[in-house]
């Protein structure tokens, strides 16, 4: 267990924060593992000023060497980094160390990027009414950027938010999530560590009223890059005014199993994208969708893979699948599923709460209108539904409200492909869980998932930066 440590939000590069400290708790056990004062009016106004007033813009090199510095040191501290983001998040180690690695992916892909030009030649010849001239693009990053991200990824969902930005030039203003900000605070002074000019990031903890609502409302801020609840994420919408938005919100990803998958690949999908990072990820499996004449098959399988999913203390290394954020959080996920039995459905597996630590639980025969597989169920639930035929599978996939990610389990092209092509989605994966991404392909969502603006390294530098055009006379 990490010790309670001492924590500081940033303006500017300088250790800032006035207001009452935010106590951050382990989920396991309730120990308190770290304080940090927040910030408040004053501070914020300091932030955007020195951000917008700047300093020498980095080259690219310099971006580069930054951003690789970061990962070096980051990968010198993996054991430390993991074991702060299971003290405060209540994932469990090897979650933790998986995520060191994934966000070690994204400084280095931000690395390669920065040292990268997609400017674009026009000629103007190409027409009867065109001249001997040329048309050139280059990028210029903007003005400033603001961040806010959610728990369930302490590390992973700052970094590509942070890396990008610096790669493109832009400075930005982060807020990590309340309830896990201490690794996004050791984020941040890793890269002033790595070199970046203080102006280029300020990490802001406070109030809502005086801190989330400057970084979305702000004139001065020219984008709002968020990733969290669809509630909030519609609410920035509405309230942001005439800037850039990316929005990466919720998700209800279905695993659709046919009859002609390879049973065993299914299953051990079904199960780490059921339970990995403890349900909550935005591309888990969230509905197990399993032809007719194989549920029974595959559910027998799958209960008894999903009994190696040991949960328990986040610490132990035996441990495979440890809490959600919070009790709460637990109690909610509880409640959806007693709702679902309420409508007929059956715990085959798991279903034990014990305060933020919830067994992984497998439920069968759940109705198509249960609340747990309508909307989002945050958690290590593994609910099996079936379908009769391709087009029930596809009519299934796409009744939700969300439009993340979806996974297909089949050796046929002609599934795959119509698949593909007919479930409104932003990613769909053969053969592999929905969430299979690396850190620098487009990732993103469509209807209640988002606005269909894509993350990863590569398209969040096209967010982070304005496309300058000139043309030259020769």
């Amino acid at each position: 267990m990490i010790q309670k440590e001492s924590y500081s939000c940033y303006i500017a590069g300088e250790k800032a924060g006035s207001g009452d400290p935010l106590q951050v708790f382990h989920p396991y056990n309730d120990a308190l593992v770290g304080e940090v004062p927040t910030v408040g009016v004053a501070e914020m106004e300091t932030a955007i000023q020195k951000a917008c007033s700047g300093g020498e813009p980095l080259t690219r090199f310099e971006r580069s060497e930054i951003l690789d510095r970061a990962r070096q040191i980051l990968d010198s501290r993996k054991e430390e980094m993991a074991r702060r983001i299971t003290a405060e998040s209540g994932l469990c180690l090897r979650e933790s160390r998986y995520e060191l690695g994934r966000a070690s992916d994204v400084f280095r892909f931000a690395s390669i990027e920065a040292l990268k030009d997609d400017g674009q030649i026009f000629s103007c010849d190409i027409s009867p009414s065109g001249k001997a001239r040329k048309i050139f693009t280059l990028r210029e990053p903007l003005t400033l950027a603001s961040a806010i991200t959610p728990f369930n990824h302490p590390l992973n969902q700052v970094a590509h938010k942070l890396a990008p930005a610096i790669a493109a030039g832009t400075p930005i203003i982060l807020k990590p999530s309340e309830k896990t900000p201490l690794t996004a605070i050791r984020c941040a002074e890793v890269l002033y560590e790595a070199g970046l000019p203080g102006w280029m990031l300020s990490v802001v903890l406070g109030p809502m009223d005086q801190v989330a609502k400057t970084l979305v409302q702000d004139d001065r801020i020219e984008l709002v890059s968020f990733t969290g609840s669809v509630a909030i994420g519609k609410e920035i919408a509405r309230t942001a005014g005439y800037k850039k938005l990316v929005l990466e919100l919720g998700g209800n990803s279905p695993l659709m199993v046919f009859d002609d998958a390879d049973l065993d690949q299914a299953v051990h999908l079904a199960a780490e994208g059921s339970f990995r990072n403890s349900g909550q990820r935005c591309t888990a499996v969230k509905r197990i969708l399993v032809q007719e004449s194989i549920r029974e098959e595959f559910t027998e399988r799958f209960i008894e893979k999903a009994k190696e999913y040991v949960s328990g203390d986040p610490f132990d290394e035996s441990t495979r699948v440890g809490t959600v954020i919070d009790e709460a959080a637990a109690m909610r996920l509880e409640k959806v599923v007693n709702d679902a039995v309420g409508m007929g459905a059956e715990v085959a597996l798991g279903g034990k709460r014990t305060g933020a630590l919830l067994e992984p639980t497998v439920i069968v025969d759940v109705p198509r209108d249960a609340e747990m597989v309508v909307c989002e169920s945050f958690g290590p639930l593994a609910p099996i539904m079936g379908f009769s035929d391709l087009e029930d599978a596809i009519q299934l996939a796409n009744s939700t409200a969300f439009g993340l990610s979806t996974g297909v389990v089949t050796n046929r092209m002609d599934r795959a492909l119509e698949v593909i092509r007919r479930v409104r989605t932003g990613t769909v994966n053969i053969n592999e869980v929905p969430g299979y991404r690396i850190e620098s392909s487009p990732f993103g969502g469509v209807k209640d998932s988002g606005l269909g603006i894509k993350e990863g390294v590569i398209e969040a530098m096209k967010c982070m930066s304005t496309v300058k055009t000139f043309a030259l006379p020769w």
